[in-house]
C-alpha cells in the first residue's frame, strides 16, 4: 500500500498539481520487467528505449530492482547505463577496445539491493533533458563463468525501468533582435530558439536587467555529457549575453534564465541573434541526369540494392552553380546513401577522388537516422601521395555530428559547441586513416577536409587528392575471426554486438589477454569429442545382450554427441558435418532418450509394452526439446518417469516372488551400486561443477560417467536370447549356455 501511495504522490508531483503549473503536461512510459544476466558481452544487458518528447522540461526515471524467492542472497550491485542519441558504450570488464576505435564511456548508476531485501526502488533525474531517443541498459557484475542449469533455484533478479516527463505547453519562443519583455520570480523562466542551416555562431541577450542582474543564461539541454550546454553568469551586469560557437543546425536549443537571489522579482528583456557565417553556393535548378546516373551506378557495382533504397544528397557541385559572383566559402559534394541491409549502410561521394584545397573546406553531409545508431561507423581517408601540389602538409579531417567544423588550421580543436568531434589526418608518411565509432548518435554528420601546409611556404595553392569511404555496419570488422556477430533486439529497435569465443574479450573480439592457446583449443576439442568414445562399451554389451534398439539409440547417441562438440569449438579448432542447431537438437535428445531407454529397459517389461514406451518417450522428449532445449526437466522428467516404471515393476516382481528383485547379491554389489554411483557423479559434476573454464574436461567426465553407468545398469539377456550376431561365434553355445544359467538367473 506504501509503494502506491509513494507512487501517487510522485505522479502529482510531476505533474504540478497546484495551480501555478497549468502551462506543464505530464507523460509517463513503462518498461516491462526483464529478468538481468552476469555481464560477459553487450548481449547480457537490458536494453530500454526511451522517446523524449520535445520541450521535455524533467525527467524522472523510476528504477525498480526486484530479487526472486526461493534463496537467501547477499547483497547484490546493478549497473545502469544512460546515454541520449544512441544505446550506451559500455566496458565494465575493462577490455581493451579495437584499433581506431573511439568511444565515449556513458555515464553510469550503480543500483544496491540489499540482503534480506526483496526489491530496491532508485529514482533518477534529468533537468533539461535532451529530446529524442534516450536508453538505459542494466546488467548484473561481470560474469564469473559459473554454467547454470535452468530449473534450479537461483538468485534472480528483475529490473524495470518506468519514466516521467514533464513538458512545457507553451514555451515562449525567441525571434531573432526582437528583445521579450519577462519578469523572473522564484521559478526558473524558460525559452527555445530556432538554430537554422549553416549557422556559425548563437548568441542570447539579457538586457536592462534590474536588481543588481543577479542571473544566469543556460543555452542546451542535458545529454550527461560534459559540454552539452553553455552557462553566462550576469551578476551585477546590467547586460550580458551567451554565445555558443557552431551551434546544431536545424535544432530547436532550451534557454534557461535563472536567478541567484531566492525571492527576488526581476525584470529583464531577452533576444537572440544567430550569425551566418557560410552558405554553399546553390545549385542549378536543372536536374543533371548524367551526374545523377553515374552517382547511382558507382555502388550498385558492389551492392545488389534496388533503386528504392538509395539517395542522394544535392548540393554543391562543380559545373552545376547558379550564380557563380557569389564568394564561395565551403564545397559540399553529392553524397550517396544506399541501404544495403539491416545495420549495413555506405556512403558515397560523387566523385570518389576528392580534390582537397587549403583555401576552402570541402563539407560531406552525412544523414544518420536512429535506425542507423545500433550499428558502427567507420570512416576510411586514403591519400593519393602522387597528387600533392604546393606546400602540403597533410589533410585534417574533422568528423561532427549537428554542424560542421569550417576552419581546419592547425590551432582549432574539432569541436562544435556542444559535441566533441573526432580528428583524423593523412599525410605522405601515413597515407591512410581510420576511424570507428560504435554505437554514433543519431544524427546529421559532417566530415570536413582541409589540407593544412608547412608553416614556411605559401599554401594559397596547396591540394591533394583523398579518396574517402563512409560505412555503417552492424559489428567492428564483423567481429573478426574470434567472435560472431549478433543482431540483438528491443521492441522494435536493433543493434549489433559481438559474443567473442575461445578467451577473446572486447568490443570487436581483439582483447586477448585471457585467449586460449591453440594447443589448449585442440585439448578441449580431442577431450570433448575422443569422450564419446566410451559409448562402444555400452553399444558392444547392449548388442551382445540383444537390446539391438537401445545400442542403436547409444550410437545415435555417440555419434551426434562427437560431431556437436567438433562443431561447437571455440577457435578455429572447428568441424561441422550439418546445421549446428540441427547437430545440438540431435545430441540433447540423443542424451536423455539413452537415459530413458536404459532405464525403462532395467524395468524388464515385455516387449510390445517396453518398446511402446520407448516410442512414446521419444516423441514427448522430442517436443519438450523444441520447446526449450536447455531446460533441467527435460532431463528430469523422463528419468522420474522412467524410475516410477522400473520401481513398480520391481516391488511387483517381488511381491508375486515373495523375495527382493534383483534377487543375486552379486548383481546389486558388482552391477547396480557401481552404476548408481557413476550416474551420480556424472551429474553432480553437470549440474554443479561446469564452469566456461572447465567445461572441456568437466563435460568429458560426464561423457564417461553416464556411459561407464549403461555398462553397469543394463540389465541381463532375456531368456531364450542367444548372442545377437558376431559375439556368438566368439564363444560356443555351451558356454553362453552355462555364462546365462549361472549369472542371469534373476529374470
Amino acid at each position: 500500500m506504501e509503494k502506491y501511495s509513494a507512487l501517487c504522490l510522485l505522479l502529482c508531483v510531476i505533474a504540478g498539481c497546484i495551480a501555478d503549473d497549468l502551462t506543464y503536461l505530464n507523460e509517463f512510459s513503462s518498461k516491462t520487467p526483464q529478468r538481468l544476466s552476469k555481464y560477459s558481452w553487450f548481449g547480457n544487458v537490458r536494453l530500454h528505449h526511451f522517446r523524449v518528447s520535445e520541450d521535455a522540461v524533467l525527467v524522472r526515471w523510476l528504477l525498480t530492482v526486484s530479487r526472486g524467492s526461493g534463496l537467501s542472497c547477499g547483497n547484490q550491485n546493478i549497473t545502469v547505463h544512460f546515454r541520449a542519441g544512441a544505446p550506451p558504450v559500455i566496458n565494465p570488464i575493462q577490455t581493451d577496445f579495437p584499433n581506431a576505435t573511439s568511444v565515449s564511456i556513458a555515464h553510469n548508476l550503480t543500483l544496491t539491493v540489499p540482503s534480506g531485501q526483496s526489491s530496491s526502488v532508485t529514482l533518477f533525474n534529468v533537468t533539461h533533458p535532451k529530446p529524442g531517443d534516450w536508453f538505459l541498459a542494466a546488467h548484473l557484475p561481470k560474469d564469473d563463468g559459473k554454467i547454470e542449469q535452468q530449473g534450479l533455484p537461483s538468485c534472480s533478479y528483475l529490473f524495470q525501468a518506468q519514466m516521467f516527463l514533464r513538458r512545457a505547453a507553451d514555451l515562449p519562443i525567441l525571434q531573432y533582435n526582437i528583445p521579450l519583455d519577462q519578469t523572473l520570480t522564484s521559478a526558473p523562466a524558460l525559452f527555445k530558439v530556432f538554430v537554422p542551416e549553416f549557422s556559425s555562431r548563437l548568441d542570447v541577450f539579457i538586457l536592462n536587467c534590474s536588481n543588481d542582474c543577479g542571473l544566469s543564461i543556460t543555452v542546451g539541454s542535458s545529454t550527461l555529457r560534459q559540454g552539452s550546454e553553455v552557462k553566462q553568469n550576469c551578476s551585477g551586469l546590467e547586460s550580458c549575453f551567451a554565445s555558443v560557437l557552431i551551434p546544431p543546425w536545424n535544432t530547436w536549443l532550451l534557454v534557461m534564465v535563472e536567478s541567484s537571489q531566492p525571492n527576488a522579482t526581476i525584470d529583464f528583456n531577452i533576444s537572440a541573434n544567430v550569425t551566418v557565417g557560410c552558405k554553399p553556393l546553390s545549385v542549378s535548378s536543372d536536374f543533371n541526369t548524367s551526374a545523377f546516373i553515374r552517382t547511382i551506378n558507382a555502388p550498385q557495382s558492389n551492392s545488389s540494392s534496388a533503386l528504392g533504397n538509395a539517395s542522394v544528397s544535392t548540393r554543391d557541385q562543380p559545373g552545376l552553380l547558379a550564380n557563380t559572383s557569389e564568394p564561395m566559402c565551403m564545397r559540399s559534394p553529392s553524397v550517396f546513401r544506399d541501404e544495403q541491409d539491416v545495420l549495413s549502410l555506405r556512403f558515397t561521394v560523387s566523385n570518389s577522388n576528392l580534390n582537397v584545397t587549403s583555401d576552402l573546406p570541402t563539407v560531406l553531409t552525412l544523414e544518420h537516422s536512429s535506425s542507423d545508431s545500433g550499428g558502427t561507423f567507420v570512416v576510411q581517408l586514403n591519400l593519393n601521395t602522387s597528387s600533392l601540389v604546393g606546400g602540403f602538409a597533410r589533410v585534417k579531417a574533422c568528423l561532427t555530428p549537428f554542424a560542421p567544423v569550417l576552419h581546419l588550421n592547425r590551432s582549432q580543436t574539432c569541436a562544435t559547441g556542444f559535441a566533441e568531434g573526432y580528428s583524423l589526418s593523412v599525410s605522405s608518411n601515413e597515407p591512410h586513416a581510420l576511424l570507428r565509432i560504435p554505437f554514433p548518435d543519431a544524427a546529421v554528420w559532417y566530415l570536413s577536409l582541409q589540407t593544412v601546409c608547412n608553416d614556411s611556404v605559401d599554401c594559397s595553392n596547396a591540394s591533394a587528392i583523398v579518396s574517402v569511404s563512409v560505412s555503417v555496419s552492424a559489428c567492428i570488422d564483423d567481429c573478426g575471426p574470434y567472435g560472431e556477430c549478433r543482431l540483438l533486439r528491443t521492441n522494435s529497435y536493433l543493434y549489433g554486438a559481438c559474443v567473442c569465443k575461445a578467451g577473446w574479450q572486447g568490443w570487436g573480439c581483439t582483447d586477448g589477454v585471457t585467449a586460449q592457446s591453440f594447443s589448449r583449443q585442440m585439448a578441449a576439442a580431442l577431450l570433448l569429442t575422443l569422450s564419446n568414445l566410451f559409448f562402444i562399451p555400452p553399444i558392444i554389451v547392449a548388442l551382445y545382450r540383444g537390446y539391438l534398439i537401445e545400442a542403436a539409440i547409444y550410437f545415435f547417441t555417440m555419434f551426434f554427441s562427437t560431431f556437436y562438440h567438433a562443431c561447437d569449438q571455440p577457435g578455429v579448432t572447428v568441424m561441422c558435418i550439418m546445421d549446428y542447431d540441427t547437430l545440438q537438437f540431435c545430441d540433447f535428445l540423443g542424451s536423455v532418450v539413452a537415459v530413458w531407454v536404459t532405464i525403462v529397459c532395467m524395468a524388464r517389461l515385455q516387449e510390445p509394452i517396453k518398446y511402446l514406451l520407448f516410442m512414446m518417450g521419444t516423441l514427448v522428449i522430442s517436443m519438450a526439446m523444441q520447446l526449450d532445449r536447455r531446460g533441467l526437466w527435460n532431463l528430469l522428467g523422463p528419468v522420474l518417469v522412467a524410475l516410477v516404471i522400473m520401481v513398480t515393476s520391481w516391488v511387483y516382481r517381488g511381491v508375486k516372488r515373495r523375495k527382493c528383485y534383483p534377487p543375486l547379491w552379486r548383481r546389486w554389489v558388482l552391477f547396480l551400486l557401481p552404476g548408481i554411483v557413476s550416474a551420480l557423479i556424472g551429474v553432480c559434476v553437470y549440474v554443479f561443477a561446469q564452469t566456461d573454464g572447465n567445461y572441456y574436461y568437466t563435460h568429458s567426465i560426464w561423457h564417461v560417467m553416464v556411459a561407464t553407468s549403461v555398462v553397469f545398469l543394463l540389465p541381463p539377456r532375456e531368456k531364450h536370447v542367444p548372442p545377437w550376431g558376431w559375439t556368438n561365434k566368439i564363444c560356443s553355445y555351451r558356454r553362453c549356455k552355462n555364462e546365462k544359467v549361472e549369472l542371469y538367473t534373476d529374470t
